[in-house]
């Protein structure tokens, strides 16, 4: 299958972060790759392939037959910013239902308007035998909506720019008269009781190639699936001769904070698991990550046209023109020097163009996953991504042709 169809159907395929570690999940097993549960004791194998899970996180990773004495890794995030169910969400107004949400991370709040949406996420219940299970659920035929306010409602908007309170604003309707989430849930999956839920108000809008020529790729979470897919990608053709690892995480859009964040211990778990699997003491340990590199990759601000001067006039990235660098002197970016040297000649080597980023000198920046793995595990990390439009809106836009680039940079950089 053509890799850009092959992300097309994994962005439809991946409406949370759940779904889209099953779909990772779902590939490396049909690539021979050993699927793990962290709560067995660990036999790895030299010369074999192997994946774990933990909820909306994923590492892959592949053991030479010699003592490694680096590590390649590359770090995504699986998790993009959305509206999430409350734990008690029907409201009941007149007579339509709505769902209470409250906002994940950091989204475009006025393009979830006026949407047709699902709800998607992961559901425990109490089975009809009594046992307690997760399942993931997907209700695409019970679109809501948020309606917008009617302009005759609002005749300044268009001059002075929409407000909206994230209580009272963005409930989506359900239906007209009563309707309850598990009669919904039930269409899908049967079960005795609904427990308790991770579930998410997501588009129903499927990815589409857009451009003249096809040239673009618009979506939903292209902020970071592009990203995740690229590393599933490269680690499923990775070599077996050299230690190399996939890491995506899930809650970077909140911060990381979590069991299955980057600043949770799953990477250094993950790590010393390795290393006893080859006898390797503390220091042996210390010294492969001081020989290893990570790759961070997140998406990077493309220059949006209508607001040129958003950008610092001398970095100002374009979609279809390369790789994106990204830095920061405050080390929201984890690059310098030395490893953004190393992407470089990769870029050069493979004859594949890359750009630099810095915002402007008066305009803050996020963050990634790369900081988190420099400062906590000590472990070099350069910062790159594709350059997209729109970023946290309910649909971006990205490039095919940095998509295909990052694949065989990220695939290069596994060898």
């Amino acid at each position: 299958m053509h890799i850009l169809q092959d992300l097309k159907e994994f962005l439809d395929n991946s409406p949370t972060s759940f779904h889209a570690t099953e779909e990772i999940a779902n590939r490396l097993a049909t690539l021979d790759f050993i699927p793990l549960n962290e709560e067995d004791k660990w036999e790895l194998e030299k010369g074999k392939s192997y994946f774990v899970q933990r909820n909306g996180s994923i590492a892959a990773f592949t053991l030479p037959k010699k003592t490694p004495s680096h590590a390649s890794i590359l770090a995504a995030h699986t998790d993009s910013p959305a509206l999430k169910l409350k734990p008690n969400p029907k409201i009941q107004k007149e007579n339509m239902t709505l769902f209470g949400v409250e906002v994940y991370g950091a989204p475009l709040l006025s393009s979830w308007l006026n949407r047709d949406l699902a709800i998607a996420g992961k559901i425990v219940v109490l089975s009809n035998n009594g046992t307690e299970e997760e399942k993931l659920v997907f209700l695409e035929d019970a679109p809501l909506i948020i309606p917008g306010l009617a302009i005759h409602f609002d005749k300044e908007v268009n001059e002075k720019g929409l407000i909206l309170n994230k209580q009272d604003h963005l409930s989506p309707i359900v239906g007209l008269d009563n309707h309850n989430l598990e009669d919904l849930i039930r269409r899908y999956h049967s079960f005795h009781t609904l427990l308790a839920f991770d579930l998410f108000a997501i588009p129903l809008e499927q990815s589409r190639f857009i451009g003249a020529n096809a040239e673009m790729i618009a979506s939903y979470r292209i902020d970071n699936l592009l990203s995740a897919h690229a590393c599933a990608t490269a680690i499923a053709k990775a070599s077996r001769d050299s230690l190399n690892i996939a890491f995506l995480w899930d809650h970077e859009e909140i911060g990381s904070r979590s069991t299955s964040g980057a600043n949770s211990p799953f990477l250094e778990e993950i790590l010393k698991r390795i290393a006893q699997a080859y006898s390797m003491n503390e220091e042996d340990l210390i010294r492969l990550k001081a020989s290893s590199l990570a790759i961070s990759v997140d998406m990077a601000h493309a220059l949006n046209p209508n607001y040129i001067t958003k950008h610092d006039p001398q970095h100002q990235p374009l979609l279809g023109k390369g790789i994106v660098i990204k830095y920061n002197a405050d080390q929201k970016y984890a690059s310098d020097a030395k490893t953004a040297s190393h992407i470089m000649l990769l870029c050069k080597n493979l004859s594949i163009p890359y750009q630099q980023y810095v915002t402007r000198s008066d305009t803050s920046c996020g963050s990634t996953v790369g900081p988190i793995i420099a400062s906590t595990h000590g472990i070099p990390t350069v910062d790159i991504g594709c350059p997209q439009l729109s970023m946290h809106s309910i649909r971006e836009i990205a490039s095919t042709q940095d998509y295909v680039h990052l694949v065989e940079l990220l695939t290069e950089s596994l060898k």
